[in-house]
């Protein structure tokens, strides 16, 4: 990870799975909420998107895994050279443990498809899990580096500290999109902060480089971490409006008659409240 790449990856496959888990949250909603949405609401999808999910969580992993072995400088699967008595390429391990316990997730995913007697909240332990350990390995990260690097990740492990507990207080509380939501957009924020560490450590293309001494820059990029998080908000904003859409006119192609049924029965509920 000590390179613009380096990051850019994991931001990616963070960003893509925040994309993933919130367009799936809002989805599993909106057909909930209009029951009769024919195969779009129906519990077979959900249990083929769960599968879809975990071949995807599991193949991302492996990417970062190997490419933390084996690019050049890599440890290449060596963890302790004895001929110099000396540890190899640990920050690659870091990153390489990481990998591993989301890849542990993904495997989790498929499993509780096809073993029914896994408790459904699996996943959720296990992701909090990945998180925390995650968490927990960028933490003691940067031990001996200028300021500049060190805060940048300690914003870092905020984010991924809090969506670790987000996911964890999953456990307890029972299908809830506002809970489900928060977690996904602070699952954006962490991918979209992983892009911003390397923009700021390793500027592409031979930028300027940051001054690591310099407070107004630490000022900045406080600002910097909020606008991410508003950022983040806005796309959660974007995707839940485009899929209640989507869900809304397919109900009106396929079930015209039932969409004046919903809105009669929204009315009611509406009505119901005001009294």
């Amino acid at each position: 990870m000590g390179s613009f790449k380096g990051h850019a990856l994991p931001g990616t496959f963070f960003i893509m799975m925040g994309i993933w888990w919130t367009t799936r949250c809002i989805l599993k909603y909106a057909c909930k909420k209009h029951k009769r949405t024919s195969y779009l609401g129906s519990k077979v999808l959900f249990h083929r998107i769960e599968i879809f999910e975990g071949i995807m969580i599991i193949s991302m992993a492996i990417t970062g895994m190997l490419g933390e072995q084996f690019i050049t400088g890599g440890p290449h699967l060596a963890l302790y050279n004895y001929k110099e008595g000396q540890w190899v390429e640990l920050l690659s391990w870091h990153h390489f443990t990481m990998y591993f316990f989301f890849g542990l997730l993904g495997v989790t995913n498929i499993l509780g498809f096809f073993i029914n007697s896994l408790p459904a909240s699996l996943t959720k332990l296990m992701l909090s899990n990945a998180l925390f350990v995650e968490a927990f390995i960028m933490y003691n990260h940067t031990h001996g580096r200028e300021m500049l690097d060190i805060f940048v990740h300690q914003l870092l492990v905020l984010a991924i500290f809090v969506t670790g507990l987000i996911a964890f207080l999953e456990l307890f509380i029972r299908t809830n999109i506002t809970v489900e939501l928060l977690r996904t957009s602070f699952i954006l924020l962490q991918g979209s902060w992983f892009w911003q560490i390397g923009f700021v450590l390793y500027p592409p293309g031979g930028g300027p480089a940051w001054d690591a001494m310099d407070h107004d820059n630490i000022m900045f990029l406080t600002i910097c971490f909020c606008w991410h998080y508003a950022l983040s908000i806005i796309v959660v904003g974007m995707i839940y409006a485009f899929v209640t859409w989507l869900v809304k006119s397919r109900l009106q192609r396929f079930c015209p008659s039932e969409v004046g049924l919903l809105k009669n029965a929204e009315r009611e509920q509406e009505s119901e409240e005001e009294m």
